[in-house]
């Protein structure tokens, strides 16, 4: 029976944050087609960034079978580009002269335990054609900013397990010399 040193990996759908970001996407698609001049380029860079997110999430978690190193960097760059719609919304609100919620906002506490929510993921589609520009803005940037702490959560954790594990290569010598060692014990 042959021993592997790749495990499966790539279950990205469980990943809090890759159940965050696609929320963040479907609200960002929602919000360019409704609060956006057809025809603007924000609309586009928009959702090229809220897409960017959620897939580089799925293409790092699928790469980590083979490449933590890649999983690090696909990860991060998730992260940017999460970062970088972030300044899209603020941006936005920031324009038009509307306000963008920080603590001490009567709205502020609400929404950020409502965006931490299991609750989020099922009545968000609902609620998309109730809330005005302003509310889904601050709403993705609370989604936003919770996200892209779980993102920084989880490259800490993928450097731990890199440090401890080491890289593909590292642990395709070490089964490679593991077989090579059975191989010669049982030769004597």
């Amino acid at each position: 029976m042959m021993t592997t040193f790749l495990k499966l990996k790539g279950g990205y759908r469980s990943l809090y944050a890759y159940q965050k970001a696609e929320v963040i996407y479907d609200i960002t698609f929602y919000f360019t087609q409704h609060f956006l001049t057809k025809g603007d380029r924000t609309i586009d860079q928009m959702l090229q960034a809220a897409r960017s997110g959620k897939q580089n999430i799925a293409e790092g978690s699928k790469a980590s079978t083979t490449s933590i190193e890649t999983e690090i960097k696909l990860t991060n760059v998730a992260k940017a580009s999460l970062e970088e719609l972030l300044i899209d919304y603020e941006d936005y609100l920031r324009v038009r002269n509307k306000e963008q919620w920080h603590i001490g906002h009567p709205r502020y506490d609400k929404v950020r335990t409502f965006a931490s929510s299991k609750e989020i993921f099922e009545l968000y589609p609902s609620l998309l054609p109730k809330y005005d520009d302003a509310s889904l803005a601050n709403l993705c940037i609370t989604l936003i900013n919770q996200t892209t702490f779980l993102l920084r959560r989880l490259i800490e954790k993928q450097q731990e397990v890199f440090l401890q594990k080491g890289g593909v290569r590292e642990q395709m010598s070490v089964a490679r010399r593991r077989i090579l060692t059975n191989h010669n014990s049982n030769e004597n």
